[in-house]
Formats: C-alpha cells, structure tokens, sequence
C-alpha cells in the first residue's frame, strides 16, 4: 500500500474542505480593525503601521492588481482563505507524521488499519482547526494572521521532513529551506520566530542520544536563537546601517544610502567568505549556520521595497521609511513605546528624573539633522520590581484603572509582589490566554468584549452544572445574549479530544510530546510572558494565540488514536470495526459539532460594513473637506474606501493621534491621489520636527490678560517663536515655549462663509463675528498644536469635519460643531435658540445638509439583507448609523416637519434589519438599549406612536430580563459594570420609556 501517495491525496482533499469553507465564508470587502490598511496597502504597494508587512503587500498585491478596484479586496481576502486552507494542510501533514510514528515501529509494512486510523488522526484534527473560532476568524478577512500561520505549520512541517531524511545525503537542505521561510514570514509577522525552539528540539532528539543536561541545553539554545533571530538579525543590522548611513552622510559628505549599501555589501562579502573558508576547512555545521543566516537574510530583504516604496512618498506611508535610520525606528516599533519584562516600575510610580540616551536624527536637505534626544525615565528603587506585570503608568487608555478595579485598589495604593502575581495569573495567563483558548476548545459565551464580567464573552461548555456554577443561571440570561451567534457551546469534547491526545502522545512517544508542548508554550503562554499586556485591551486579541491552538489541534487528531486505543481494549469492538467506528464518532463529536456551532458566527459574505460605513463618513462631508478622524475603525476603512475603491479622494483624513509624529505632519503638505489638495499649516518643519513642540504647557506670564481672547493664528505663531522674549526659562535653564493665555478665537469673514457654503443662506443671523473658545487643557500636545494650527490657517476655506464629537474636546472648538451625517462640521455659528434640534447629543442638526446626505449618498453595511450577522465591533458602527438617522428624525420632528422625519425613520427601519439588529439587546454600559430609545422617542415625535411603543415593549423586555439574571447572581458574580447596567435598566431606561408612552399618550406629541 502506497502511503505516502494516500497521505497526499486525503492531505489535500482536507485543503480542499478548508479552502472551500473560508472562500464561501470570506468577508464580502475589507473588514475593520487592520484590514482596510493592509488591504489599501497592498493595493497601491504602500506602507502600512509598524513594523510592517512587506512580503504580505507584495502578495497582497499579486492577488489584487487583476481585479476591478471594487473586488480589490476580495482578492486579499481569497489569498487569506487560501493561506488559512494551505495551513490545514501543512497541519494534516504534521499530524499524520506524529501518528505514524505513533502506530507503525520503525521498518515495519504498514496495514491497511493502520492507514484509516492515521488518515482519521489528521482529519480529525485537522478539520477541528478548520473550524476553531480564532482561525477562522482571522482566515476570512485581509490581514496578517493567515499568511503568518501559513508560514509557522509550513517551518515546522519542514522540520519534520528533515526528521524523516536527516540520514540521507543533503538533508540539511531543509534546515537552509526553513531558514528562508523564517526570513521571509519576518515580512509578515513575527509569530513564527517562536517555533524555533520547538524545531530546535525535533533537531536535537534526531541527532543526539538525548539526557536531561543535554535536553536543557537544546532548550536554551533554541530560546537563544530566537532572541538572536529577533534582535540580532532583525533589529542590529538595520541600526548599524543606520549608524553607518549617518556616519557616510555627515562625516564624509556621502549620498544618503551610501552607508546602508556599503553596509549590505560588507555583510555579504563577510557572508560570502565565510562560506568558502569553512567549506575549505571542512566545518560542515560552521558553512551550514553561515547558510542559513544567507538565506534567512535573502527571505528578510523583502524589508527592501518598504525603502523603495517609502521613497515614492505613497497616500499610505507609515513612519515615512524612506531612509535606513527611519527604518531602524519602523523595526523596533518605538513610536509604541518599551515595556519591561523582567526588571521595572510599577504603575504609581513617577520618573524621578529623565536620563539622556541618544539623538534622534531625521533626514535633512543635505544630511541627517539631530532633532531631539533620547530619554528613559529613572525610577525610585522602592517603585521597582522584578517580573513587573502591572507596570503601565499612564492612564491615557485607562490601564491604571484597569490594574485598580482587577486587584482591588484604591487610587494611590501602591501595588505588592503578590498583587503583581495575582494580576499575571488572573488576567494575563487566565483571562487573555486561556479564556481563548476555552473558547476555541469548549464553547464561547457571546460575542460582546469581556471585562471580567459573567455576562460577556467568558469560555461556557453548554454543561448547565459547569456553566451555571462558574456565570450564575445561564437560563435566567437575556433572550438577546441566548440567541447570540456568538454563543458557541461545544460540550468540552474538543478539549477532552485534545487531552487524551497529549496524554497518549506522552505515554507512547514523550520525545515528540515534548516537541509539540513547547511549541504549544511558546506560541501561547510565553507570548503573554513577553508582550506583558495591560488592561483593558480595545479588543480582544485571541488571534495572537492561534499557533497554540495549532499545537493543540495536533493532539486533537492524536486523540483519535487513544480513543482507537480505547474502543480495542474496553468496548472489545472487532477489529475490522474499531478504526471507522473511532473515526466516525471523533469527526461527529469535534470537527462537525464545531462547524455546526460556528458557521453561522464566522460567515461574512454578505458583509459589506467597514466599506459602508467608511463611504457614509465620507459622503457625509463636503467637497474638498479636511476631516479629523481618530481610532483604527473611523481612519483604516475610511483608508481603503478612497485609496483601493476611490470613493471621495478629495476628502483629507487626518488622523489625530498620528499627529503627534513629524512625519505624519509634514505628509500633510503633500497632495494625495491627485484629488486630496494639501492642507495648509503655518508652522515651518522646524517647529514640530524631532521633540520640538512635543508639549506646550499654559502659563499665566502676567503679560496677557487673562479676561480677553485671543486670535489663534497670532498665538500659534507666538508658541513657534524663537524669540526668547516669547519663552519661559525654567528652573534647569532651559527656554520653552508656552501657551499665554486659554482664551482664543478665530475670527469669521461673513461674506467668505456664505459665499464657500460653510454657512447655508438662512442660517447667516447665526454667524458669529468671532469663534471664540476656552481651552481646558492645561497642556497642549504636538497633535492638538498641530490640528489647532491646521484649523487656524485655513481660515474657513475648506470645510473642517470631526469624526466625533469628542476629538475637539479640551479645545473648546466642540461647542461650534453641527452634524451633517456621520460626521460633525466646525461652524461659525451661535447655537440655535431652539435646543430642541440638538435632542440626542447635545449638537445642533443641519437637517437640509443632513436629510440630503443620508437619503441620497448613504449605504446600510449590508444590514438590509436577511441573516448577515454583526458582532459587537459591527454593530457599534451600526449603532452609528442608526443613531444619525434617529438624530436627524429627532431634529426635524422637533421643527414640525414630520412627513420627513417618518421618512428617514421608516428608511432606517427597513434597512437595517431588525432580525440582524434587534431593537432590544444586552450591551455592554446597555448603550444598545439607550440608542433604541431615541429611536422610540423620535417615533413618538414624528407622530407614529404604534411603532414606539413596539420598540419600546422590546426594550423593556431585554432590561426586565436583564433585571431578573442581575437580581439572581450571588454580590460575588455582581462585578461594578453590571451593577451600573442594572441601575440603568430600572432608573433610566425603563422609566425613562414609560414616561414617554404616558407623555404621548399614545397620540403625537411634543419634545419633552
């Protein structure tokens, strides 16, 4: 019997159920979250966030330059469906080498037996990793993750090949082979450096007599190859041709690039001449390490086109990397900051002093130019720990709070040892490790973001004991959570699949179960051990962890033989019966069960979402706008709708917090894609170049009255002078520039504000002479310098939006905002004198502008399609939407124009389902709820109050069944965030409803 031959044709039968399942299942365009950027990327060769992906853009691109700009995506999208089938693949393959090494000793003939229960062992497993949520999730949509675990099971399927032919003459040749694989997944992800510890070991046990000391040491070895693969050939080189490139440049008046190239050269010649001489000498494994540093170093040189790209000055150029000190910087992330891992402060601690380490350079005119230092904060000894896991001091994305509510402190306590140890294990390792991993192996609770809850998103197994006694009475849930597609319940047979595995792996072969455990442990916990999170995450980073999962899913096909094992021995089933029987009972009770339970959560072929709701923020903007957006879900679908479909390239998106970096700012200047005009700034380069303007703190000088307003273009230009008579001297000696005075304005030219269209005709009694607005900050940062400078030197030109109201606060500037759509327009106007157009948050409507936007140039996201499903991410841009539409209703009912304000409601309602967006549902903060009831409110305004009232029934039903989960947890299960909701519930929302039904009485009524 032809092994090998079958063992290739069930392989890729399996490829072919896996690639079939992710193409059908694919989302429809880009997604949220990375994907607009990657996808957008890819598509014009651009330069995506550090650190890069340069081999996934270059395939991103073969994949998507023969199709039309509106299938661009699907493209990126095939080529992940195909990398995720390919995966399987390569994990087939894995999982029958470890069973047939398992079933069939060594020179003996295999038996037809043998062949199913070695065929059902990859199958099994294989589909079980098909079908797993985090796998799945990442393999339908355009980002790194799929190609980054195609090229992780490809190395260490090479490794096993190796294993096979390591007595054969040129077998090392696939050691030299997986050197280039790990070389070229550098230019898609680091995850795969960390199955070189797992591959050292499969090397080790192969070629040596293995003993405890020499197993110990193969470890270290592989752990120190990893960390000399990451540092040592990934960050160094760069730095030192970075170093050499600024050496050539200002020392010896080179060409920019002429250091970096002598460099490359030195290196290959080195490379080169260290080959001949230990072939010459006959050091075979001198000549083979050398080799595979060669063909590591060729895999890695796709880092080259991000240069050359860089260079082109694309719409899409993160860290500008046009130089070889810029690349060093776009490598090592710096731009997100350090962490420490084994030594460092914990997060009460305030840096007592700032030490020097370093210039920073940027690339000049003629050379590269020192633009600041390099500093790292020194730290009392008494704020310092080893292994610091609660680290993070900064609360600007609420980290601190988070170490506070997850350990129990109050604001001020200085955290101990223990409670450094009692958060790594009880966040970090438990609830972002293994509650990932129990919801691809045991079942998912629901799909809405877990804080620590026991509401949200916990690992459930569909056991009622388990599950009730770990979350309280999952019967007493909401219908809305119950009937969540998220909702996954696997009965732990996945698991327990996997388990018997690995226990029978051990028991037969502990060599190989070594194997597949450090690579289990290195692509999952020693993750956590590295990036050392903090909480809380803006999403929930299962994907980082699916190489864990793959190593799992590699027991889980071994469990099939234990099962065999099993049925032989204590079922006494026949022999001819017990390989189909356990292989027919593992398929229905793992892969098929999972795939039951999670297509109906992972299909996105109807999902047009990111797409859409990046063209309603566009649309909702006029010609030639500048419009403020911040977070990666309101700047990289926007990124992808004008750069790969074109949809309304005149607008210029800036993204707030990028501003904080010089490069960002000076792209600023640049037109992009021919219709986005560059946006004017007064600053000159200088002001904002390297740390200069990094902050600006107010100061009361006791030269500017603190009672007037002040014109911002004069005081922009007052904080950018280099006179020192407009500068503070500090106690070290230092002059710094600073802020006179909070009180500024913007002064307004009528006749140019009607005449551009930032004012429509009837509202010019309105126009204000003057903008004027006081700044509650007390410091500015380079961002907010750079977006009040842009707002002061336009001077009205062009139309200035916001992506939300929020971006301007602490500014001032968001008591001037108007909604247009999606989007908020800065306006010279005085508020209305009538409040009642600003009814749901606070800002005024412009109803013509906005009832124009959303009838005519908007689209619903898919939403108006039966049984596409939106997790939360989705439906918090649905909640969007539907709040624009409830927002302008609002408005216009509360004017006495109801036809229309029923209009836009009824087009709302029929377009966003309400079988794919319930009216009534669970929501974290109930902010689902709390939207609906301005739909029922605007309703009842708009003179429809049958339709309120329904809405208002399903509401009150989702909260009263909340109240009744709430009310029957122990005060242990009650954490603080479901106790607000429950407040919610029954003193807000309810009321709040009832009120409204009694106000109206059932007949149309007037604005509370």
């Amino acid at each position: 019997m032809n092994f090998i031959k079958i063992n290739n044709i069930t392989g890729w039968i399996v490829c072919l159920i896996a690639c079939s399942v992710y193409l059908l299942t694919m989302e429809a365009t880009g997604s949220l979250w990375d994907c607009g950027e990657f996808i957008a990327a890819s598509y014009k060769l651009q330069i995506p966030h550090p650190p890069g992906a340069p081999l996934f853009v270059l395939l991103g691109r073969l994949f998507s330059m023969w199709l039309p700009p509106s299938k661009a995506a699907l493209g990126v999208n095939v080529m992940s469906a195909l990398a995720s089938g390919f995966t399987i693949l390569f994990l087939f393959w894995t999982i029958t080498h470890f069973a047939r090494k398992l079933l069939v000793k060594e020179g003996a003939i295999i038996n037809g037996q043998q062949v199913v229960l070695i065929m059902g062992a990859g199958t099994v497993g294989a589909l079980a990793y098909t079908f797993s949520d985090s796998f799945w999730f990442s393999a339908v949509e355009g980002e790194v993750y799929a190609m980054s675990s195609l090229f992780t099971a490809l190395a260490f399927w090479a490794m096993l090949k190796w294993e096979q032919e390591a007595d054969k003459a040129y077998a090392d040749r696939w050691l030299i082979l997986i050197a280039y694989i790990i070389g070229l997944s550098i230019g898609v992800h680091l995850l795969n450096l960390l199955t070189i510890p797992a591959m050292v070991m499969v090397y080790y046990f192969r070629r040596h007599k293995p003993t405890v000391r020499g197993t110990l040491l193969a470890l270290m070895l592989g752990c120190a190859i990893t960390g000399m693969v990451q540092v040592g050939f990934i960050q160094y080189p760069a730095k030192a041709a970075g170093a050499m490139d600024v050496w050539f440049v200002n020392s010896l008046g080179m060409p920019f690039n002429s250091g970096s190239l002598f460099f490359v050269a030195l290196m290959v010649t080195m490379l080169v001449l260290g080959v001949r001489w230990a072939k010459r000498k006959g050091h075979y494994f001198t000549r083979l390490a050398l080799l595979c540093t060669i063909f590591l170093f060729i895999g890695y040189s796709t880092y080259i086109t991000t240069l050359i790209r860089s260079n082109a000055n694309p719409g899409i150029d993160m860290y500008n990397v046009d130089n070889p000190v810029a690349l060093k910087g776009y490598l090592g992330r710096e731009n997100y900051g350090d962490f420490p891992l084994l030594y460092g402060q914990v997060f009460t601690a305030k840096p007592q002093e700032y030490k020097e380490t370093g210039n920073l350079y940027s690339k000049g005119e003629h050379k590269y130019e020192v633009t600041g230092k390099r500093y790292d904060p020194v730290y009392d000894s008494k704020d310092m720990m080893l292994f610091p896991r609660v680290w993070d001091n900064s609360n600007d994305q609420g980290h601190a709070d988070a170490y506070r509510q997850w350990l129990g402190l109050a604001e001020g306590q200085q955290p101990t040892f223990k409670d450094n140890i009692r958060y790594f294990l009880g966040y970090q390792v438990n609830f972002m490790y293994l509650r990932y991993f129990m919801w691809n192996f045991v079942g998912k609770q629901n799909d809405i973001q877990g804080f620590g809850n026991v509401r949200d998103s916990n690992w459930i197994s569909g056991v009622p004991f388990v599950d009730n006694l770990l979350y309280g009475d999952q019967s007493k849930l909401p219908d809305s959570l119950k009937e969540n597609k998220g909702h996954n319940t696997l009965f732990f047979l996945p698991l327990i699949l996997g388990i018997l595995g690995l226990l029978y792996h051990y028991k037969q072969r502990k060599k190989d179960s070594l194997v597949i455990g450090l690579l289990f442990f290195f692509t999952g916990l020693a993750i956590v051990l590295y990036i050392n999170q903090p909480g809380n995450q803006p999403r929930e980073r299962d994907y980082a962890y699916v190489g864990s999962f793959y190593a799992f899913a590699i027991w889980i096909g071994l469990g099939v033989l234990a099962v065999h094992s099993y049925l032989q021995r204590r079922a006494r089933l026949k022999f001819v019966y017990a390989a189909p029987v356990t292989l027919l009972v593992c398929l229905l009770a793992v892969p098929a069960l999972m795939a039951f339970q999670e297509w109906d959560d992972h299909d996105r072929s109807q999902k047009v979402l990111a797409r859409d709701i990046a063209r309603d923020y566009l649309e909702s903007c006029a010609p030639n706008a500048i419009l403020f957006v911040a977070g990666d879900n309101e700047t990289y679908p926007l990124w992808y709708a004008q750069e790969v479909e074109g949809i309304r390239p005149d607008v210029r998106i800036i993204h707030t917090s990028l501003l904080s970096a010089d490069w960002y700012i000076e792209q600023q200047r640049r037109r992009v894609n021919k219709a986005g005009a560059p946006v004017a700034m007064s600053w000159p380069q200088e002001a904002y170049k390297g740390d200069h303007h990094s902050y600006v703190m107010y100061h009361d000088a006791g030269i500017f009255p603190q009672n007037k307003f002040y014109n911002l273009k004069e005081v922009m230009a007052f904080i950018a002078s280099d006179d020192e008579r407009a500068k503070l001297l500090t106690t070290s000696g230092e002059l710094l520039n600073y802020l006179p005075s909070r009180q500024l304005f913007i002064p307004v030219d009528k006749k140019a504000v009607l005449a551009n269209g930032t004012v429509a005709p009837n509202d010019s009694a309105r126009i204000v002479p003057q903008v004027t607005f006081s700044i509650s900050k007390n410091a500015l940062f380079k961002n907010d310098l750079a977006m009040l400078d842009i707002i002061a030197t336009n001077n009205w030109q062009r139309p200035v939006y916001f992506a939300n109201p929020f971006i301007p606060r602490g500014t001032g500037l968001d008591s001037y905002l108007e909604s247009e759509g999606m989007t908020y327009r800065l306006v010279p106007l005085a508020p209305p004198a009538d409040d009642a157009a600003a009814a749901v948050d606070g800002v005024p409507v412009n109803t013509g502008r906005m009832y124009d936007n959303v009838t005519k140039k908007f689209a619903f996201c898919g939403a108006d399609k039966k049984g596409v499903y939106f997790d939360e991410p989705n439906r918090s841009m649905l909640l969007q939407l539907r709040a624009t539409y409830t927002r302008l209703a609002i408005s216009l009912a509360a004017k006495g124009d109801k036809t229309r304000a029923l209009h836009v409601l009824d087009t709302m309602d029929r377009n966003i389902r309400e079988d794919n967006f319930p009216y009534g549902m669970t929501s974290s903060g109930n902010i689902h709820n709390m939207n609906a009831m301005q739909v029922a409110y605007a309703y009842y305004l708009a003179g429809n109050p049958e339709k309120a009232n329904n809405i208002s029934q399903k509401i009150i039903k989702d909260c009263r069944q909340q109240i009744a989960y709430y009310e029957s947890l122990p005060d242990d299960k009650l954490t603080n965030d479901l106790r607000a909701d429950y407040q919610r519930a029954t003193e807000y929302i309810i009321p709040q409803l009832q009120k409204m039904k009694a106000v109206f009485g059932g007949k149309p009524g007037k604005l509370l």
